[in-house]
C-alpha cells in the first residue's frame, strides 16, 4: 500500500508539500498540485480520513439521526441526503433514535461526540432542548428536515396549509362527505405532522360549512394503517364518504387497497388524495 511519503518521492516534493497539495489547504502552486495528484493517481494513493481529521480537526462525516429507516419517506430523504453529502466529499453515519432514554443518552453523550461527526441532521425527529443545547455546547451545527425543532433551522412544508389545500380540491370537485385518515395523535413523535394535517383538513371543512360526526380515523402512518382505517370508514354503505383525504401517500395506498377489496370503484365512487409525492400514488379524484 502506497504512503504519502511514496507520493512525495514520486512527485519530487517534500511530504508536507504533498500533504498540502492533496488536501487543498496551504500555499501550493497549480503545477505542483497537478504533479502530486498525478503521482497519487499512479500509485493508487488514498488520503487517510483519520489523518486528515487530526490535521484539520474535521472528520468530513455528518450524522443523520432518524426515528425510522425502513419507511418510504425516511428512506427517500436519507437517499437524497447521502447523494448530496457524497457529492460534496462527506461521509454519512446513520443513527436510528428511539424514545428509549438510555439509547438517546448513549447517542448524544458518546456516538455524536467520540465518533467525531462535524454536524447533525435530524430527520423528522423531536430533539429536546437539553439535547440541542448539548450539541451546541460541543460546537456541532444541527439542522432539521421535516419536523420543526425550536431554535434550529429546519426544512419543512406547511402541513396545515398542505392538508387544507388537498381537502379544498375535493370540495371544489363537489364532494360534501369527506373524512380524513391520518396518524394517531398520540404517536406523532412531538413534531405535530399528524395534528397539523388534521387541522388543515378541518379548517377546509369549516370554511366550506361542512362537518360530520365522524370525520377522522387514526392509525399508523403507513399503508397498513390506511388499510385498517379505510375498512372502518367505508363499512357503511349509507354513510360512506365520497372522498378521503389521506395524511400521507402511504396511507392513501392502504385506502385504495381497502376500497378495491370492498368493490368500491376509484374514482367513480370514491375519490382519494394523499400527501408526500409517493411514486406509486397519484390523486384518484372525480366529481361525485
Amino acid at each position: 500500500m502506497s504512503t504519502l511519503a511514496d507520493v512525495a518521492k514520486l512527485a519530487g516534493v517534500s511530504k508536507s508539500t504533498a500533504s498540502r497539495a492533496l488536501s487543498g489547504r496551504g500555499s501550493v502552486s497549480l503545477k505542483t498540485q497537478e504533479k502530486v495528484s498525478a503521482a497519487a493517481d499512479e500509485l493508487g494513493f488514498v488520503p487517510s480520513s483519520a489523518a486528515e481529521s487530526l490535521a484539520t480537526g474535521r472528520s468530513r462525516n455528518i450524522a443523520v439521526v432518524t426515528p425510522f429507516i425502513n419507511r418510504w419517506f425516511y428512506a427517500e430523504v436519507i437517499d437524497g441526503v447521502e447523494s448530496a453529502l457524497i457529492g460534496a466529499g462527506y461521509d454519512l453515519t446513520l443513527y436510528r433514535l428511539t424514545d428509549d432514554k438510555d439509547q438517546r443518552k448513549a447517542l448524544f453523550d458518546y456516538f455524536l461526540v467520540r465518533k467525531g461527526v462535524d454536524a447533525v441532521i435530524a430527520l423528522t425527529l423531536f430533539v429536546s432542548d437539553d439535547e440541542v443545547q448539548r450539541l451546541r455546547n460541543l460546537g456541532k451545527p444541527i439542522v432539521g428536515i421535516g419536523g420543526q425543532i425550536p431554535g434550529i433551522p429546519t426544512f419543512s412544508i406547511d402541513d396545515v396549509r398542505t392538508a387544507r389545500r388537498a381537502t379544498e380540491h375535493l370540495i371544489e370537485l363537489g364532494h360534501t362527505h369527506l373524512v380524513h385518515i391520518g396518524g394517531d395523535q398520540e404517536k406523532q413523535l412531538d413534531f405535530e405532522v399528524h395534528s397539523n394535517r388534521l387541522k388543515g383538513f378541518r379548517e377546509a371543512l369549516q370554511h366550506a360549512g361542512l362537518s360530520h360526526d365522524q370525520d377522522f380515523y387514526a392509525d399508523d402512518f403507513d399503508i397498513a394503517g390506511g388499510y385498517r382505517s379505510a375498512l372502518q370508514a367505508l363499512a357503511s354503505s349509507s354513510r360512506r364518504p365520497t372522498g378521503i383525504v389521506a395524511g400521507s401517500d402511504e396511507i392513501a395506498i392502504g385506502v385504495m387497497t381497502a376500497a378495491r377489496e370492498l368493490g368500491i370503484r376509484i374514482p367513480e365512487e370514491l375519490s382519494i388524495i394523499g400527501i408526500d409525492g409517493h411514486p406509486s400514488e397519484r390523486p384518484s379524484v372525480s366529481r361525485p
